[in-house]
């Protein structure tokens, strides 16, 4: 990982050192993209972008792009620096909760253009959630998607006829599987743990949002949220939550659910659910839609090729982006990544019966509540959930605590 670092920081240190949008002596227009290993087979990938590559500019012979493997590592800052230096980058790859930030800088370029020729095509929720005051800033190229995963095995033993598709039957659920010494829902509560993979989804499924409408101010302390917790803590109290789960992790593999501890992870991924199969047998795995609470609700985020404002070929960027979001590109970056097509018109090549399952619940798919402080909030709310797990703090307490905080972080801008 160390000189993946400092191998993308060298190159974008040359770029900056050479700019981004001159050809060096050459007539055509260079596009620089950083791009990040969302095919996670470094050789696949490094195959797959030099085709990209290639394929274009033989169909675009005056374009000359420049595709820069970088690491995830670091990334918000490098990408935060590049933006504010106007070097390193044409293009990038951004998801939903960076962009606020840069748009209210006014560093990045609405790209409403690129995608209106085939915006019918789109998933809905892809382009909400890369629009910031009415524009469009990214176009989408891929998507991720969360639903719950299950042993149909622990259900079945603890005479649970179907496993839950509501927060109330999980409710429910949770005491005859607690008899059988399992508990019903694999909750990861370390605070390392995105919200949006363990906590968020409820609060999202009773009707509730993590900020106020204006942005102002914080909502999750509402009648929802504490709903939402409130919950936990009852299916804790019931035996319904692993003994750790307030410093549980996500991880599948040598996680309580692999090992028949829990019987069921609410917000997991395609890959989540092969690493369970790997674990209990894939016939043993069982692939729901979202939690249904008031409306069901799944995180899902499209990644999306954002336009630096400061971009001199800017047409040429523009149309290597309407490239790579096009169908027959779309289909095979989700056959080497896992992830998911961000439009409809897209047939994935060897798409698994797993992914065909998750893919049932990108109608569902939200990116979470964007703001510029989003990922900060999200730091301040975690821990006091996890004192709630602990017994500290009650469920009231504990998201009133975090709301008061929260709002001085917010400073009511």
């Amino acid at each position: 990982m160390k000189k993946a670092a400092a191998a993308g920081v060298a190159v974008a240190l040359s770029l900056a050192a050479a700019g981004c949008g001159a050809g060096s002596g050459s007539d055509k227009s260079v596009v620089t993209l950083w791009m990040y290993p969302v095919i996670s087979d470094q050789a696949k990938n490094q195959a797959f972008w030099s085709k990209v590559e290639k394929d274009f500019e033989t169909a675009n012979p005056t374009v000359d792009v420049k595709i820069d493997q970088q690491p995830w590592e670091g990334r918000q800052e490098k990408v935060t620096t590049a933006l504010v230096s106007k070097k390193g980058f044409d293009l990038v790859v951004l998801v939903p909760d960076q962009l606020p930030q840069y748009a209210e800088q006014g560093t990045i370029e609405a790209v409403d253009d690129v995608v209106a020729p085939d915006k019918a095509a789109y998933l809905p929720n892809a382009l909400t959630g890369l629009t910031v005051d009415g524009k469009l800033y990214g176009v989408p190229i891929y998507q991720t998607i969360t639903a719950p995963i299950y042993n149909k095995k622990l259900f079945a033993e603890a005479g649970v006829d179907k496993a839950p598709e509501t927060l109330a039957e999980l409710k429910e659920a949770a005491p005859k599987l607690a008899a059988e010494k399992v508990a019903v829902l694999d909750y990861p509560g370390k605070p390392e743990v995105s919200l949006n993979q363990s906590f968020y989804p409820i609060l999202w499924a009773n009707g509730g949002s993590v900020f106020a409408t204006d942005g102002k101010s914080v909502a999750f302390n509402g009648p929802e949220g504490v709903e939402s917790l409130q919950l936990l803590l009852d299916l804790k109290a019931a035996g319904g939550l692993p003994e750790n789960t307030a410093s549980k992790g996500n991880d599948i593999e040598g996680g309580a659910l692999a090992s028949g501890k829990t019987a069921m992870y609410h917000a997991a991924t395609a890959l989540q659910a092969d690493q369970l199969g790997a674990a209990i047998g894939a016939e043993n795995v069982g692939i729901g839609l979202p939690l249904e609470g008031k409306k069901r609700i799944a995180f899902g985020i499209p990644g999306a090729l954002v336009l630096a404002k400061h971009a001199e070929n800017k047409d040429a960027a523009k149309k290597f982006a309407a490239y790579v979001a096009s169908p027959a590109v779309a289909a095979e970056l989700a056959a080497e990544s896992g992830f998911f097509p961000a439009r409809t018109d897209v047939t994935v090549p060897g798409q698994t019966e797993s992914s065909k399952e998750f893919a049932k619940s990108l109608q569902y798919a939200f990116p979470g509540d964007t703001h510029p402080k989003a990922r900060q909030v999200m730091g301040v709310l975690a821990p006091h959930i996890q004192a709630a797990l602990l017994g500290k703090e009650d469920a009231r307490t504990a998201l009133d605590a975090a709301a008061k905080e929260a709002d001085q972080l917010l400073g009511g801008s």
